[in-house]
């Protein structure tokens, strides 16, 4: 089983490395791995270059977002199954896409997704927010729950058959990628109770400054799913709660 790895990358020469590392990191012995940098102008296409061949596929143009990178990314791919790492983050481990494929071989599944931990931007060991995705459940998403997005892989055949990420959605458009693929198709989903990577804070959706648009764009994304969008919005924020709350507890007592 061929795993497609697509990082999308604007301005990230701090960070990227690290990313890009974490992947090559990796025990797994057949992934693709797919940048696509958004004509980056501040050295990150310097870093991205300087691993050579070591990835497989580079695409470096203007486009709208982060979203439409991915788009391209996942037309580019050619894995049995896809998944993202962005450009602020890395894996925990150099075993976890070994363990996605495992789950996927062992049980047949569409979709897996697992759990990761919000750091802070500048000191990565500082958990900020402790994601426990936990089961899926497809009642569960008319509850404002979601998964963790880039802990999410899922087979090509699917992504084809389902379609790729409205990027008209600039911050929300992977909340409308998984309410689809969670709650309209019936995919066989899986969750892996481990750890998958780390993000650091300050991306789209947790930049305090954008808070307002995501606030629209999900009202938005629920109204066209059909939910009554302000309160599937609070549901959603909802669970936000323990997340920070468990990174307070791991943060004072350690893991728990």
């Amino acid at each position: 089983m061929k795993v497609s790895i697509i990082t999308s990358c604007f301005n990230r020469a701090a960070t990227i490395g690290q990313t890009i590392e974490s992947v090559l990191g990796q025990d797994y012995p057949d992934i693709e791995y797919i940048v696509v940098d958004g004509a980056s102008c501040d050295g990150s296409m310097d870093v991205v270059r300087s691993y050579g061949s070591r990835i497989d596929r580079v695409i470096s143009e203007a486009d709208s977002g982060m979203y439409e990178a991915i788009n391209k990314g996942i037309r580019a791919a050619t894995g049995d199954v896809v998944g993202l790492l962005h450009s602020d983050d890395f894996f925990l481990s150099p075993h976890i896409i070994s363990d996605i494929v495992g789950v996927f071989h062992a049980t047949g599944a569409e979709l897996v997704y697992g759990n990761g931990l919000y750091v802070d931007a500048a000191h990565t060991d500082r958990v900020v927010r402790n994601w426990v995705s936990g089961r899926y459940r497809r009642w569960k998403v008319r509850l404002g729950w979601l998964p963790l997005h880039p802990t999410v892989y899922i087979r090509r055949d699917v992504l084809e058959r389902c379609g790729l990420y409205d990027d008209s959605y600039k911050i929300a458009a992977d909340s409308d990628f998984l309410v689809r693929y969670l709650y309209e198709e019936r995919l066989h989903v899986e969750y892996m109770d481990k750890y998958v990577l780390k993000m650091r804070m300050g991306g789209l959706s947790t930049d305090y400054s954008r808070r307002a648009q995501m606030w629209d764009e999900d009202i938005r994304m629920y109204r066209e799913h059909g939910f009554m969008p302000v309160p599937m919005k609070l549901m959603k924020m909802g669970w936000k709660v323990p997340q920070f709350l468990s990174a307070k507890l791991k943060k004072r007592f350690g893991d728990v």
